[in-house]
């Protein structure tokens, strides 16, 4: 009697569970004047809302809360911004998801129509509200990719000649607060500058390409005499200046226009667009960005009073714009100031669970200041004007109890990112600790996979016990910019783990295309069960840090180097035990490994080239008279087939000497149904298009 007392009490439980629930609807033929009911829905997601406040003010709600939205396109002219006021709690969230069954896409742009073939190649449509509403707009996705704006040259870029700045205003920092850069270009550049009008002045764009950054800039004159361009801003930083091996791309003029994919507005409101052989624009999808932002979650910074207990589930969010500012961007680091489309500060226990952010014009979802337990899970985060996924303020808070903690970022497709800013990174964690980043898989941008932390040197950093493992990292850099890693590291990170990850095919530049990567005061970091394959430079690169422990990881077929380090300092720099260093092509050691202080040991070094094994140029037994690698081998570790990137060990009992203990690197990256582990397999055409890039510059 008593169990079936208790299965009776259970049952009631969760009968009263199931109704505790609310559910309002939103479709595409609704109103948002309707009650929300699924015979009368409203009609967008700011609609349920406003009639979700609206019963909360009344009294008339106190229970789970489900906006079920229906199949089909919204069309969205501003972002849907949720307060304090929306929030639900542990008990009750609130909860937006798709229906059960339906794909509701969510657009922040307008669609394009009316095209008229204007020449053999060239299309053309008007869009009065340019003209009339000064709706000008810099991105346009057609049939669900980017297109090119009109740019030169179409392919590659164009160096710089010579550079000179006139600082106008010192100010008090190491930057100029004002300055103007002549930039002297080559013939074949200059002849772009010779086709401008007023209004290309007014409107292009310079993308600099110098180091790790970008700056974009307007044109403020052109002198054909001596072949020299002006731009005007912030002085140049010291550290990272531009110089003759800049490189760059003008964009916005009409003569640019002159290849298929391109596209130029006017600021009539003339729409040109250039379409493959074939192609009816009037049979495509076209769209223009009308928002920047899709979603806003503000907490109350003065109370303190976070958003919270907001879960998004199973919504697709598509198109969305980026406006450079008059006077440009300056460079900044990872495009650190950029913001996303999905923005969140004091935020607490939000949640994006199979969600879809694509074709923007800056990043996808920034967890910024005093966020907390919040998870971003089996998302597709992939055409992005910037990065993927932003976590924590780029400045220390003065209250560190409002500092980002414990974001969940796993199981996620972070790819194809950086069109607008090249500099930016799949995945950043500013100042903010006990994230974990796992799973992902993260390609195809141009500067670095994963960046964790954002403190240079040995100065206090909060950001702590950060981890990095089961990601696959790949395709990265493009020959691009310089100083990059597939894991990037700064500052004091006691506590963080880089672990179990695969990162292959980064490629700098010039200097710089790394792995692992410890840059300035990287302190405290564990590194291990990695495989790193395929990176320009070398596997592991320190530029300086200390008491940081790299072990029992695979570095193989790396290209000019295998393990570098920079910067001599009087610390312990790092433990380097039970590794596998294989190779082929490059030196051992780069820089001054042999001149840091290092522990070591037990790790496995083949050359397949010699067995004359050097460390800079000291030979392998001097090396270990010095006390370096006394227990090391140099053998063949017994790949299956590392001509082909497979580093699996044909015998694992091989290497029991050094204490190596073989790891499974086929899980990394993402899990799960069969049919998203097939969509995150790396594409054939990005990596052979990636293959052509990095062959140009080698």
């Amino acid at each position: 009697m008593n169990r079936l007392r208790f299965c009776i009490l259970v049952l009631a439980v969760i009968f009263s569970l199931n109704l505790s629930a609310r559910d309002f609807f939103v479709a595409t033929n609704g109103s948002d004047r309707n009650p929300g009911t699924k015979v009368q829905p409203l009609a967008s997601l700011n609609g349920a809302r406003d009639l979700i406040r609206q019963l909360r003010s009344l009294g008339k709600l106190n229970e789970e809360v489900r906006v079920m939205v229906a199949n089909g396109l919204y069309f969205m002219t501003e972002p849907l911004l949720l307060t304090d006021e929306d929030s639900g709690n542990e008990t009750f969230p609130v909860i937006y998801r798709a229906e059960d069954g339906a794909n509701p896409v969510f657009i922040g742009g307008i669609s394009i129509k009316n095209w008229e073939k204007v020449s053999d190649k060239v299309w053309k449509t008007k869009i009065p509200e340019v003209s009339l509403y000064s709706f000008y707009f810099e991105q346009l996705y057609v049939n669900g990719q980017r297109a090119t704006r009109a740019k030169s040259p179409n392919q590659g870029f164009y160096f710089l000649k010579g550079v000179d700045e006139t600082v106008v205003s010192k100010g008090k920092g190491r930057v100029p607060d004002m300055a103007v850069q002549r930039l002297s270009v080559f013939p074949e550049a200059a002849t772009n500058f010779t086709k401008f009008s007023k209004t290309d002045f007014d409107d292009a764009v310079l993308t600099l390409y110098h180091k790790w950054d970008n700056t974009r800039k307007r044109i403020s004159s052109f002198d054909a005499d001596s072949s020299a361009v002006f731009i005007a801003g912030k002085g140049m930083k010291p550290w990272n200046s531009l110089d003759k091996q800049t490189r760059y791309t003008v964009e916005n003029f009409k003569a640019a226009l002159d290849t298929v994919g391109e596209w130029y507005l006017e600021r009539n409101g003339d729409l040109f667009y250039i379409p493959a052989e074939g192609e009816n624009p009037n049979q495509m999808k076209i769209y223009a960005p009308v928002t920047e932002r899709f979603v806003t979650l503000q907490g109350n910074e003065q109370t303190g009073k976070k958003v919270e207990y907001i879960r998004f589930e199973n919504l697709r969010f598509e198109v969305s714009g980026y406006r450079m500012p008059l006077w440009g961007n300056e460079a900044a680091q990872a495009a650190s100031p950029v913001e996303a489309t999905i923005m969140a500060d004091y935020a607490s226990n939000i949640s994006f669970v199979n969600c879809e952010v694509s074709q923007t014009g800056t990043s996808a979802i920034w967890l910024r200041k005093a966020c907390t337990d919040c998870i971003i899970q089996q998302c597709y985060l992939h055409d992005l004007g910037a990065g993927g996924v932003k976590i924590g303020d780029i400045r220390i808070p003065e209250n560190e109890n409002e500092l980002t903690q414990r974001i969940k970022v796993d199981n996620n497709i972070i790819r194809s990112g950086g069109y607008v800013f090249p500099c930016a990174v799949g995945v950043i964690i500013f100042q903010a600790s006990d994230n974990t980043v796992t799973h992902n898989e993260i390609a195809n941008f141009r500067y670095s996979g994963v960046s964790v932390g954002w403190v240079w040197g040995y100065s206090h950093s909060p950001s702590k016990r950060n981890s990095i493992e089961f990601n696959h990292i790949h395709h990265l850099g493009w020959g691009e910019l310089c100083d990059m890693g597939g894991v990037y590291c700064l500052g004091e990170s006691e506590g963080t783990t880089v672990s179990n990850n695969v990162i292959h095919h980064v490629y700098s530049f010039d200097y710089g295309g790394w792995g692992l990567y410890t840059d300035e005061g990287s302190t405290g970091i564990l590194m291990e069960n990695n495989l790193v394959y395929a990176c320009k430079n070398s596997g592991f690169h320190q530029h300086y840090g200390k008491e940081n422990t790299i072990r029992n990881n695979i570095f193989a077929a790396n290209i000019k180097g295998q393990l570098q380090a920079t910067r001599v300092e009087p610390n312990l720099s790092f433990t380097f035990t039970n590794n596998i260093i294989w190779f082929n092509s490059g030196d051992l050691t780069v820089n001054n490994w042999s001149k840091i202080s290092i522990n070591s040991d037990k790790n496995c070094y083949w050359d397949t080239r010699s067995k004359d094994l050097k460390f800079g140029k000291t030979s392998f037994n001097e090396w270990q008279k010095s006390g370096k690698d006394v227990h090391s081998i140099v053998a063949d570790p017994g790949f299956i087939n590392p001509a082909a990137f497979d580093f699996r060990l044909k015998k694992a009992s091989s290497l029991k000497k050094i204490g190596f203990v073989p790891f499974d690197y086929s899980k990394a990256g993402v899990y799960g149904s069969d049919e998203w582990k097939n969509l995150a397999r790396p594409d054939e055409n990005i990596a052979r298009q990636y293959d052509e890039a990095v062959a140009k510059i080698k």
